[in-house]
């Protein structure tokens, strides 16, 4: 369970005070899977990180009361001097699990070839996209956190492979993906909840959630 309640967020910009979250609160069960939408620049990634633990709210409370997964794209624990081999082995000793699995499956998942076995930072923003999401999804959490969605790329057997196995984790799992796509969401919340202007409007059902999200984001 997440529950975040009377959490507010706001950084200075140099020119003004920029509001991310104003006194938000929202409760995700098990199971129950939640989709953010916000337009460009409002503050999903902020959200995400919170969620996380990888920033703290001004104010407010957040609970985590299960197992939350790093950020899909976050490559903070990754060291890009390393091999995605070595990087993989790393994080695989973080978690207590075993190397050698993690290791394979990412290799398999990942299908990068000789390049697995060379520096992370050497690697194209998809290629380090493709390694991001097999980490993720070669440790088992209780919420997923996706920020903007399935990284990026044109390989057909990634697409399958990787769209494949986490659909498969989300069901034992639940997810939390923003984004300002509601087509991004579609394939993974019911519920949903919109941003705008600090404020965090929340929904029973993603149609719901679009249609304030049109009126907002056109007018």
């Amino acid at each position: 369970m997440l529950e975040f309640t009377e959490v507010s967020k706001s950084f200075w910009t140099g020119r003004r005070h920029k509001v991310i979250l104003d006194r938000a609160s929202f409760r995700v069960e098990k199971g129950n899977s939640l989709g953010i939408l916000a337009p460009n620049g409002a503050g999903k990634t902020t959200i995400v990180n919170m969620i996380a633990g990888l920033e703290k709210p001004d104010e407010g409370e957040i609970r985590r009361e299960c197992r939350i997964s790093f950020p899909l794209g976050f490559m903070g624990g990754v060291v890009s001097r390393l091999s995605a081999r070595d990087n993989a082995r790393f994080i695989a000793k973080l978690y207590g699990l075993d190397s050698d699995y993690v290791e394979a499956f990412c290799r398999w998942v990942c299908g990068l070839e000789e390049y697995f076995d060379m520096p992370v930072g050497t690697y194209s923003s998809g290629m380090r996209g493709r390694f991001s999401l097999a980490l993720l999804l070669a440790l088992e959490f209780d919420l997923y956190l996706i920020d903007e969605g399935m990284p990026a790329t044109t390989d057909v057997e990634f697409n399958r492979k990787a769209g494949t196995l986490l659909r498969e984790r989300l069901e034992k799992a639940s997810v939390i993906i923003v984004s300002h796509q509601a087509s991004t969401l579609e394939k993974f919340c019911r519920s949903a909840a919109v941003l705008v202007d600090g404020k965090l409007h929340m929904f029973d059902t993603l149609e719901e959630a679009k249609r304030l999200y049109d009126y907002e984001t056109q007018s």
